[in-house]
């Protein structure tokens, strides 16, 4: 579980690098940016830009979709 930081704190150096490691591995596996924001007590903004530099692709909005529906015959 990520550590919740002081809000607006600078997050600079290795300390950055875990927690840019931690959110890539959390989003990865499912987590929505809005979730790891209210986890670590960061703005939607601080993650998506964390996630970005992490070189993550970001899914797109709307949350899982599912498959096509198979057409009745």
């Amino acid at each position: 579980m990520a550590e919740t930081l002081k809000k607006g704190s600078r997050v600079t150096g290795a300390a950055r690098e875990k927690l840019a490691a931690d959110l890539k591995k959390k989003y990865d596996s499912g987590a929505s940016i809005r979730a790891l924001a209210e986890e670590t007590g960061r703005s939607y903004g601080f993650v998506h830009r964390m996630l970005s530099e992490s070189g993550v692709t970001l899914r797109r909005r709307g949350g899982a979709t599912r498959g096509k529906k198979a057409a009745s015959t």
